[in-house]
């Protein structure tokens, strides 16, 4: 496992290059012009490049520079960008609003939203073409094994979130970690564990990396549960209060809002845990760690 000195990690830098690198990608595909806008406006859209950016990390952790990752990172946001664009359809959340603006039905009509996160989905595999090739026989086989998982994940979440088709047995504290897992924390994992794949990580990280990311994954849309209720609509950048309005399984809804809290808490110290015998490499994840819990969007 790599035991370096701790690793510079310029956020602002980092996604930069990411943004950069999802245009370029765009820029080689030649697209028919009432696809490639919407392609773009909902791909390039300000935000925070969260899953990217801990590819990069990952990479880092894993004994790499992080710039191997950038394929990555690329193909999971263009899968980010497939999801939420297809959530906010009226069929599914019927959102107005996504990152402070308009969302792409709302943008460019519901045919082009759909036909772009189509493309998406798609392209997101294409973009791994990109990877360079790797000593490690298989690397290829790998991620788009792991991409796959995470979008299947993904989209399983978002099947018991919209439609229900629980097991009798289970409890809602049970259900609603089973949403979470799926719906947010399988692209995030996916990110982690395919950008530390890219940088040819060895099984003890792997697996350590693949730990913190589970305990991110939850932890993160937790939190995301209560800015839907204590969060401000300015910063958030969408409409809140849906999940209850529409009676969704949410953490503060089913355990309450201090127990939620503390549940964050305890999968933050599970997660520092990992990064702790990750060693200095985890400089990355440690600060993108940290943003993802102080956030007000």
């Amino acid at each position: 496992m790599p035991n370096t000195q701790s690793i510079p990690f310029d956020i602002d830098q980092i996604r930069a290059q990411i943004d950069h690198a999802m245009a370029a990608f765009l820029d080689t595909l030649n697209l028919p012009p009432k696809l490639d806008e919407p392609i773009r406006y909902a791909l390039l859209a300000p935000g925070k490049r969260i899953r990217p950016l801990l590819a990069w990390a990952s990479a880092q952790a894993a004994g790499g520079d992080g710039s191997e990752s950038l394929p990555v990172g690329v193909a999971v946001e263009l899968i980010h960008a497939f999801s939420l664009v297809h959530d906010d359809l009226p069929a599914l959340d019927n959102d107005d609003l996504r990152r402070g603006r308009p969302t792409l039905h709302k943008h460019a009509g519901e045919a082009a939203a759909i036909l772009a996160g189509d493309a998406m989905l798609a392209l997101a595999f294409e973009s791994l073409s990109a990877i360079k090739p790797s000593p490690t026989v298989g690397t290829h086989a790998k991620l788009i094994t792991q991409l796959c998982q995470g979008t299947r994940a993904m989209i399983v979440g978002q099947v018991y979130d919209t439609l229900g088709g629980f097991d009798d047995s289970l409890s809602d504290e049970s259900k609603i970690k089973l949403i979470h897992t799926n719906k947010t924390g399988a692209l995030i994992h996916a990110a982690c564990i395919m950008g530390a794949t890219a940088a040819n990580a060895d099984q003890p990280s792997l697996d350590l990396i693949s730990g913190f990311a589970c305990d991110l994954g939850l932890k993160f849309q937790i939190i995301d549960d209560l800015l839907d209720v204590q969060g401000d609509p300015d910063l958030v950048g969408k409409a809140l209060r849906k999940d209850d309005d529409a009676n969704k399984l949410t953490y503060p809804a089913v355990l309450g809002i201090d127990q939620s809290n503390k549940i964050i808490g305890t999968l933050h110290c599970d997660a520092l845990s990992k990064l702790d015998q990750i060693g200095p490499s985890s400089t990355g994840l440690r600060l993108l760690l940290d943003l993802m819990t102080n956030r007000s969007h």
